[in-house]
């Protein structure tokens, strides 16, 4: 730019202002509140309606107007639990009256976050909605804990499964024997309490008993832990030290690679 020039005005970010009437799906990140977007940040200021979850960081709230109406529908592992069917029928319930309504989940929507189904809900009556993508934690949470998914010569790849349905049971749909035969890094979200069977699966599908595992829990809060095993003995140190939910087990060589 030539001396003397103004300074050209910022352009825009691309990322549109919640409007009435919509929903707008938010995830918040893994649980440190600066690892969420800007955009998320700054939809969750503009809300009429905040719907929010169990696992969203409770600093990422003061972003939202003192006027601003704020739903819990946290659901808890052998607690209260708010119905999805209940959940959907409030963001169209407030969408329909005109509201510019976020819906703020963990991580991010569309990992293990049902925001497909809630877009489905809102779709179905008409409500328009749009999706900011947040930082999730299957892969912050192992890079918290200076775990890479990848590593040039180590794998070339990683899978990310949700262990809340464990190996064998009716409503299972991994292939536990497939991944233990894939030589990528294996990411389990939701796995602490079915980790015992989830563990014996990938050794029965082949998997070498000794390849490295670690749990990382409360990623990117002060209570952030790391714990080590291999796949025969993760599950066993997770029951020591009394690491509970939430966690993300990483499984494979990448465990190692910056201890």
């Amino acid at each position: 730019m030539p001396d003397g020039e103004d300074t050209p005005a910022a352009e825009p970010t691309g990322v549109p202002r919640p409007q009435p009437g919509e929903v707008v799906l938010v995830g918040a990140g893994p649980g440190d509140p600066d690892l969420m977007t800007v955009g998320g940040q700054r939809a969750l200021a503009e809300a009429d309606v905040v719907v929010t979850d169990r696992l969203v960081p409770l600093a990422a709230l003061d972003a939202v107007r003192a006027d601003a109406l704020v739903i819990d529908v946290a659901k808890v592992p052998g607690g209260r639990s708010t119905p999805q069917e209940t959940i959907n029928d409030l963001l169209v319930e407030h969408a329909l009256a005109g509201r510019r309504v976020v819906r703020l989940k963990g991580g991010d929507p569309f990992v293990f976050g049902r925001g497909g189904e809630e877009a489905l809900a809102c779709a179905a009556a008409g409500v328009p909605v749009r999706v900011l993508p947040g930082v999730t934690s299957s892969v912050s949470a192992p890079a918290l804990a200076n775990i890479p998914v990848t590593h040039r010569g180590t794998t070339q790849g990683f899978t990310v499964v949700s262990g809340h349905v464990p190996p064998g049971h009716p409503d299972c749909t991994v292939d536990w024997k497939a991944l233990a035969s894939t030589g990528t890094t294996l990411v389990v979200l939701m796995g602490v309490r079915t980790l015992p069977a989830i563990a014996e699966a990938l050794v029965q599908g082949g998997l070498d008993p000794r390849t490295p595992a670690a749990v990382v829990a409360d990623a990117g809060l002060p209570s952030q832990r790391r714990v080590d095993g291999t796949v025969a003995t993760i599950a066993d140190v997770v029951a020591e030290s009394g690491i509970g939910a939430p966690a993300v087990t990483v499984v494979g060589h990448v465990v190692d690679v910056l201890s």
